[in-house]
């Protein structure tokens, strides 16, 4: 019995805390209430009160150079254009014999005429089959001889009715047939002699020597490469368009473009329009004809603006034109803020270097924010200082 008694105090100890730990946390929860209480029924202090309140849009000012003036002006639609000079005339010297390369001389950037002799192969071998193939004509030709003695004779016999008509015929055969393989002799004998020939090469056109593919002691084959001439006297530049783009171009069609690497601009004419499209890219290739200049190399990259087309309206710079609403507007100033006027765009082109665009839905004489202001909220109060830059 005894025993039991400090198990039955532990108990009584744990029962008695637990009631007083729910004792104080109802106590803490009546103190939150009542304190929520008192707050909820206090009046709004002037702070919330203001920041409640809509805030004034602040006051934007603006120089005279930030706006632009609705004008009617002419404007010139142009097209980006780039692309490399190629050479209108330009041809590779190449080897029509094989075998070694001699007397190569030029090198590049030296001036050539047409039909000037540029190098030479070795032309023993060919020497050696020409006396060949002429001894072997010679040879062919006695055998003529001989054979038309015979025919002329056979012939005498005949008449005189010594021999058959059958033996002048065979006469007349073999004639015939001398007489065709000294033909075929005489054609061996021209052959080696074009060969003797083509181992003299000689400049196809007038230029410049623009590479030298070999060197001298060199054993080139047929049609082996041995230099490149190119005429800088008519050159072109081959610029690549979208199909969209081609379309709008027209032969005669004036471009201006600048030299890479120059602050110099040359004239360009569109003298042809490739027909077929590139396999892969699409692109469509105009050929346009430069001005003489003493810069243009074959090579260069050139880049310029193509003119495709004129048109008198009203205009704004492009920049002025804002396409970050679902409508088209631009910017304007009435009565010191700003307003957001929808507009309809049209022909877009170039004046004095700048690219315009035509707006309609404007008076004459609107001024407009320039693209560089940046966007500004519909009502933004705006102050412009006409003196200012």
């Amino acid at each position: 019995m005894k025993s039991k008694l400090p198990w039955i105090f532990l108990v009584l100890a744990l029962v008695a805390g637990g009631g007083a730990f729910q004792w104080q946390r109802m106590q803490t929860a009546a103190k939150a209430s009542s304190t929520a209480s008192m707050t909820a029924g206090a009046p709004a202090t002037p702070a919330s009160a203001a920041s409640g309140a809509a805030k004034a849009l602040p006051v934007v000012a603006l120089a005279a150079s930030d706006l632009v003036s609705l004008q009617t002006i002419p404007l010139v639609q142009v097209l980006p254009i780039s692309g490399p000079i190629k050479a209108v005339n330009s041809a590779f010297v190449k080897a029509r014999v094989s075998g070694e390369l001699q007397d190569l001389l030029v090198r590049e950037g030296d001036y050539v005429k047409a039909g000037q002799v540029i190098a030479r192969v070795d032309s023993t071998e060919y020497q050696a089959r020409l006396r060949q193939a002429q001894q072997q004509a010679q040879s062919a030709k006695a055998q003529v001889d001989i054979a038309q003695r015979t025919f002329d004779n056979n012939r005498s016999l005949v008449d005189q009715g010594f021999i058959s008509k059958t033996a002048l015929e065979i006469s007349a055969s073999n004639l015939a047939a001398s007489q065709a393989s000294y033909q075929a002799a005489q054609s061996g004998v021209d052959v080696l002699q074009k060969s003797l020939d083509d181992a003299v090469m000689r400049a196809p056109i007038t230029g410049q020597v623009s590479q030298r593919l070999a060197q001298n002691g060199e054993r080139v084959a047929i049609d082996g490469r041995v230099v490149e001439i190119v005429d800088l006297a008519q050159l072109e530049m081959e610029a690549s368009l979208s199909a969209e783009d081609a379309a709008k171009v027209r032969l005669g069609q004036i471009a201006q473009v600048s030299i890479d690497g120059s602050t110099d601009s040359v004239a360009a004419k569109v003298v042809r329009v490739n027909p077929n499209a590139s396999a892969g890219s699409r692109a469509v290739v105009v050929y346009m004809a430069l001005a003489p200049h003493a810069q243009l190399r074959q090579g260069l990259f050139l880049q310029g603006r193509l003119s495709t087309g004129s048109r008198t309206g009203p205009a704004l710079p492009l920049s002025a034109v804002r396409t970050d609403k679902p409508v088209t507007y631009v910017q304007i100033v009435v009565d010191g803020k700003v307003q957001h006027q929808p507009v309809v765009t049209g022909f877009i082109g170039d004046y004095q270097g700048q690219t315009m665009v035509e707006v309609m839905g404007l008076p004459a004489g609107t001024r407009a924010l320039l693209g560089s202001v940046g966007a500004l909220l519909a009502g933004t109060p705006v102050t412009v200082n006409e003196a200012g830059k």
